[in-house]
């Protein structure tokens, strides 16, 4: 007999659900709409594949840096007028860029996608980046990595150890850029960049809500399908070559407590109807993480009190290969060693005796729960769609997501401990903290929220 929470998660997911439209224009733009009629609003976000991972060495963070642009304006729409106009609306509009791709979105009522469309048709193609503009959107992005980056201690540590974990792959750049590129970098390079990746046959357009696909379909034909596509370049294999040994590094920086962050390299999703590892790790990742009952939290912070926090985290979906994340903070008076001796233990004990059909059951509802939950939200709705079409995956995959999840067997999350988180496969960084000392109040950067 079925618990009456496996029935509300069955009901949830089936009714997030609705049939998916997914055409692609003659220009080349994929339009993917997710109808959802609960509220009269809707979600629109235009997804460039083009991130961190497509630039070149002497340029990182221009994927970034051509995203801030994007709000600098056109001959029809002047610096600012953008954000502006969307909130004169009623809406709220933003934009992020990650290794994999680069995304702006609007949030408005459903009678407002229009003026969306209007907007991000110009911009993808009459973007103008002016030479003085550049040079001060480059003093924010510049001062957005001091804030985010540089003045926190747990972010050097990410830095470094992808620097390290990864050999050859780009994903070993930061999406921020590293600072000496930055400093060096010009407005040619964002009008080279905005010339080579935004175009709409490198574009997909995902709208969520109160909307009929016909309509949207309509619309989006009539404003970009009008936008000539271009030669893209050509996009050559850049697959990270197996580690043959384990690395470790020590991070020296200003900070109160020392952290551990661990890192194995795991693979992503490719053929969502044949691939089980990534399922299994996600599931892997609920049995050491995420709630008071998983192992990690329950043996290290409340048993052996070795940590005063850890959490573990793996994404299968990205167009580069992935990584299984641990991340822990020694709980006063024990060292990193001891905590790192502690994590592989608990790594050890699924290796060698599973997990019990009770945990299995526990964790799928809660990883499911959580992707109910998601999907709740016209935004993640619409995120979840962009990321698989980014990462080349159909809106199918997304849609059997939770069933595959609730497939998942106990001697698939075993098996996946044992081939993925072994030594030759794990890079480790320790934050090694030093003295915290008064640091000079920086001067006020337009554009970026000091939190100090």
């Amino acid at each position: 007999m079925r618990s009456m929470w496996g029935i509300v998660l069955a009901l949830a997911v089936s009714s997030a659900q609705a049939a998916v439209t997914d055409v692609t224009l003659d220009n080349g733009l994929r339009v993917i709409v997710q109808e959802d009629h609960r509220a009269p609003v809707m979600v629109s976000q235009v997804w460039y594949r083009a991130g961190s991972m497509d630039e070149f060495n002497g340029t990182t963070g221009v994927a970034h840096v051509l995203e801030h642009m994007m709000f600098r304006g056109t001959k029809d729409v002047p610096s600012g007028e953008f954000s502006k106009k969307i909130a004169a609306a009623g809406g709220r509009e933003n934009a992020f860029t990650s290794r994999d791709y680069t995304a702006y979105f609007q949030q408005m009522q459903k009678d407002r996608l229009e003026l969306s469309m209007q907007l991000e048709s110009d911009r993808m193609a009459n973007l103008v980046i002016s030479d003085e503009l550049f040079a001060k959107e480059i003093q924010v992005v510049m001062e957005e990595r001091r804030l985010r980056t540089d003045d926190q201690p747990q972010s050097v540590v990410y830095e470094h150890l992808m620097a390290d974990a990864y050999q050859t792959h780009p994903y070993r750049r930061p999406i921020i850029g590293w600072m000496d590129d930055l400093q060096h970098m010009t407005g040619q390079d964002a009008r080279d960049w905005y010339a080579r990746w935004y175009a709409p046959n490198n574009a997909t357009l995902v709208v969520a809500g109160d909307v009929k696909a016909n309509e949207v379909v309509a619309m989006a034909k009539k404003y970009f399908g009008v936008l000539p596509a271009h030669a893209l370049p050509v996009r050559k294999p850049q697959d990270e070559p197996a580690q043959v040994g384990s690395k470790r590094i020590v991070v020296k920086a200003p900070a109160k407590l020392p952290y551990l962050l661990m890192a194995w390299h795991a693979p992503t999703l490719k053929d969502w109807q044949k691939d089980t590892t990534p399922y299994a790790l996600q599931i892997l990742a609920g049995v050491l993480s995420g709630n008071d009952s998983a192992r990690l939290q329950k043996s290290l912070v409340k048993t052996q009190q070795v940590a005063v926090n850890t959490s573990a985290g793996y994404d299968a979906v990205a167009r580069g290969p992935s990584m299984f994340m641990i991340d822990a903070t020694p709980a006063p008076g024990k060292s990193v060693a001891a905590l790192e001796q502690a994590i592989r233990s608990e790594i050890e004990r699924v290796q060698r005796d599973g997990i019990s059909a009770a945990e299995l059951a526990r964790v799928k509802a809660q990883v499911i729960a959580g992707e109910v939950y998601q999907r709740d939200s016209l935004f993640y709705q619409a995120m979840q769609l962009g990321e698989y079409a980014i990462a080349g995956l159909p809106p199918e995959a997304l849609a059997h997501r939770v069933d595959k999840l609730r497939a998942v067997t106990a001697e698939e999350v075993q098996t996946a401990a044992r081939q993925w988180l072994i030594n030759d496969q794990l890079s480790v960084a320790e934050l090694d903290p030093q003295p915290l000392k008064p640091q000079p109040r920086r001067a006020a950067v337009e554009g970026v929220r000091h939190d100090n």
